[in-house]
């Protein structure tokens, strides 16, 4: 992202937060996983969305109309010593220089400071609950502030909700948070690759995910957007299965989803594929119903349609086809009506996709579902599960099958961020084969 691209997205939010006002919103802390080792660090998304900065003991402010600057980041100073251990640190000059604030104060001259900007103002955006010991700072300034009114000073009288005003603005992606987009889906579509390559019966379930990671990783992704799920036979049937450690048989399924962050941007894929690289024909015909709800689904996706249409439409034909292969009985519309579905498929056709994978923004408005719009990027992903119940021909029994795709609504419908992942069944049979 470019300095104009963060400059444009703080500009944006103090017009929505008006004069007299001022927002406050501190970066993630450090995560310990255990004695003196730390988890790797990633900042706040919202903290990001606003600066690109990503250290931590770190605070932006924000402040409409300052005649000496609006934008201020409160970080730590250089400290050699310390940069030899951990790393190299902005400082003042850094987060001036390389991240465009307008001027940037010590993290240890927070409470010296701040209570200072926030006096004389009507409103504080903040977001309360995120984390409890800043909370109580906050509290402390504002109680401060009171106690100082027969001085003359005046406090916020009105403390606001900051994630409301940046989940809306989030929700809809410029053209460079859809190229970063981009290229986590690029990566995440080589590693889905690379992983149907590698699989075979006798590996771990864990070996194929080190096969995910290295292809991230080759793509210049650091990390995953989120653990990922790599489940062979029955556990193809936990929806969030991450354990990854059991050995993969022959004739099973393998469900991976699994995807890259790039810059902060996250890719979701769904695949599910046979493990020795040929479909049964019970497999070939259970996949072949979520894999037509996926298009139908995906199809539905265009400007002016609502958020739940890709859902209605994926039940729609997943209902119909349980009912085909005998997996359910009775008439198609009171079945859909009774959700009798939710015993093959529990969950959403799918969620907002961004800076986190499943993104921020509302799914209804004015009690109405969201009407789509160009620039929301969101998943595709209907699925069957069948685990081992009596009533169910045990052909059907333990198995799980999920195919999910990233989709950007464009102005004259939508384009699969992910389309390079093979999901035909002719396609995934044939990629295997050529391992």
């Amino acid at each position: 992202m470019t300095k104009p691209e963060y400059r444009r997205r703080r500009a944006r939010l103090m017009e929505i937060m008006g004069p007299d006002s001022i927002a406050i919103l501190p970066n993630s802390p450090v995560a310990p996983r255990n004695r003196d080792v730390d988890y790797p660090y990633r900042s706040d998304s919202n903290f990001f969305y606003l600066s690109g900065f990503d250290e931590p003991e770190s605070v932006i402010v924000l402040i409409p109309g300052r005649a000496h600057g609006e934008f201020l980041l409160f970080c730590r100073e250089r400290d050699l010593s310390k940069e030899i251990w951990d790393g190299y640190r902005a400082g003042q000059e850094g987060a001036v220089h390389n991240f465009a604030a307008d001027d940037s104060y010590p993290i240890t001259d927070l409470d010296d400071i701040l209570p200072g900007l926030m006096e004389n103002k009507e409103k504080v955006y903040y977001t309360m609950g995120n984390q409890p010991s800043f909370d109580q700072r906050m509290v402390n300034w504002l109680n401060h502030l009171r106690q100082a009114s027969r001085s003359g000073k005046h406090s916020p009288t009105e403390i606001i909700e900051l994630e409301h005003c940046l989940n809306e603005l989030r929700l809809f992606k410029s053209s460079q948070e859809i190229k970063a987009m981009r290229q986590a889906a690029d990566a995440s579509v080589a590693a889905h690759i690379r992983a149907m390559q590698f699989t075979r019966p006798g590996r771990w379930e864990y070996e194929v995910e080190a096969e995910l990671i290295h292809e991230f990783m080759r793509h210049g992704c650091r990390s995953p957007a989120y653990p990922s799920i790599v489940g062979g036979g029955e556990n193809g049937c936990i929806l969030h299965y991450i354990e990854n450690n059991k050995k993969l048989k022959n004739n099973d399924l393998l469900l991976i989803d699994a995807g890259a962050e790039y810059q902060c941007y996250a890719a979701d894929i769904t695949r599910t594929f046979p493990v020795n690289g040929k479909f049964t024909k019970p497999q070939r015909d259970l996949y072949t119903v979520v894999l037509e709800a996926q298009k139908a689904a995906i199809a539905a996706v265009k400007p002016g349609n609502h958020w739940n249409q890709p859902h209605e439409v994926a039940v729609d034909i997943l209902t119909q086809g349980l009912i085909d292969l005998g997996l359910l009985k009775g008439n198609h519309a009171q079945l859909v009506e009774e959700e009798a579905y939710r015993e093959f498929y529990m969950h959403r056709t799918g969620h907002w996709l961004g800076m986190d994978v499943h993104d921020v923004g509302d799914y209804k408005v004015g009690g109405e579902w969201r009407l789509l719009e160009p620039g929301m990027v969101l998943t595709i992903e209907p699925g069957l599960y069948i685990r081992n119940p009596e009533h169910i021909d045990s052909k059907w029994h333990f198995t799980g099958i999920r195919i999910e795709d990233d989709v950007l609504v464009t102005k004259e419908g939508h384009e699969v961020l992910t389309s390079g992942a093979p999901k035909e069944i002719d396609e995934i049979e044939a990629v295997m084969a050529c391992a």
